[in-house]
């Protein structure tokens, strides 16, 4: 599942992978990210990083890294804002339900701020496939307060 606010579906540069769970009597397996696919850019590292229930981490962004985010344990809502003032999307807010029960994977290009929340009753664990390495000394990672006024939104639950 997946909303977003504005008139045009996702924002520039984002795109969408609908996951393939192939299951038998043994388990499962999962494709997630292919050097042939063009959602591919470049390999930089992968990592993973987990997040408990309620949880909200974000907001950052990255200017030279774009980012390839899977969830593959509980669900979390993925949050982006343009605030690229040259972008046909500038100020579009997506929202990306992602997880065990949605496997998608999303690509969030650079400059576009993002962040997530677990939204599952267990943590979540999430793996990104980063185009860049990053550097400790200088890490290409810029911040901002996860409920900042600055953000149009509220990570606050929508019943809807």
């Amino acid at each position: 599942m997946m909303t977003q606010t504005g008139k045009s579906k996702f924002i520039a540069g984002v795109e969408v992978k609908q996951l393939k769970v192939l299951c038998d009597e043994r388990g499962r397996l999962m494709e997630v990210l292919r050097s042939d696919e063009k959602i591919f850019e470049k390999f930089g590292q992968s990592y993973m990083t987990a997040c408990y229930p309620g949880v909200v981490k974000g907001w950052h962004f990255h200017k030279k890294q774009v980012d390839h985010f899977v969830c593959v344990h509980g669900m979390i809502k993925l949050v982006l804002y343009d605030r690229r003032s040259d972008a046909p999307t500038y100020g579009e807010v997506n929202e990306f339900f992602l997880g065990t029960h949605n496997p998608i994977l999303v690509k969030v290009p650079a400059y576009v701020l993002h962040g997530f929340k677990c939204i599952s009753t267990e943590e979540a664990i999430i793996i990104n496939y980063p185009t860049e390495v990053y550097h400790y000394d200088q890490p290409d990672e810029f911040r901002v307060e996860p409920h900042s006024v600055e953000i149009p939104y509220d990570w606050a639950r929508k019943d809807r």
